[in-house]
C-alpha cells in the first residue's frame, strides 16, 4: 500500500477591500454636497463657503496658513476658496504679527450671514440624519474621525 505524503493546502490569498477607496469617498462627498446645496441654495452660498465662515468665526482672527492646516487644505486652495468671501465683504483680511503676514476674520456681515446660515446647515444635516438613520450617521462621523487621525499621522 502506498501513501501519498499529505500536501499541505496552501492558505487562500488575503482578500481586501475591494474597489478604489478614494472613488468611494468621492462619489459619497458628491452625494452628501449635492443633497445639502438645496438646503443652501436661498443663502446664496455654498456649502463649502459656509464651512470657511464657521471656521474663521471660530478660529479667527487666524492666519491662512493655520487655517488651511485645520481645514485639511493647502494654502492655495484656500486662499482661492477665501477670495470670494473677501470680495462679498463677508471676510477680510486684518494685520497679522508683522508687516508681511496678514489674518482673516470675519466682517459684520459675515458674522450676520453664518448666522442666517445656520438654519439651512441644521436642516441640511437633519435631512441627511433623517436619510441616512442617525446612527449610521454617528458612526460614519467616528470612522471618519479615526480615519483622519490616522491619515494625519
Amino acid at each position: 500500500m502506498s501513501s501519498k505524503p499529505a500536501t499541505a493546502a496552501k492558505p487562500a490569498p488575503k482578500q481586501g477591500p475591494q474597489g478604489c477607496t478614494n472613488f468611494k469617498l468621492r462619489q459619497l462627498t458628491r452625494l452628501v454636497s449635492q443633497h445639502c446645496e438645496t438646503h443652501f441654495a436661498e443663502t446664496g452660498l455654498k456649502t463649502t463657503q459656509y464651512s470657511l465662515l464657521a471656521h474663521i468665526d471660530q478660529l479667527g482672527p487666524v492666519q491662512p496658513s493655520e487655517l488651511a492646516r485645520r481645514m485639511d487644505l493647502d494654502v492655495s486652495t484656500l486662499s482661492r476658496n477665501v477670495q470670494g468671501l473677501v470680495a462679498a465683504g463677508l471676510v477680510e483680511l486684518a494685520e497679522g504679527d508683522d508687516a508681511r503676514s496678514h489674518r482673516l476674520q470675519l466682517t459684520e456681515a459675515g458674522r450676520a450671514k453664518r448666522q442666517a446660515m445656520k438654519g439651512s446647515w441644521k436642516r441640511a444635516q437633519l435631512s441627511l440624519n433623517d436619510r441616512l438613520g442617525d446612527a449610521k450617521v454617528a458612526q460614519l462621523h467616528a470612522l471618519l474621525d479615526e480615519c483622519l487621525e490616522l491619515m494625519r499621522g
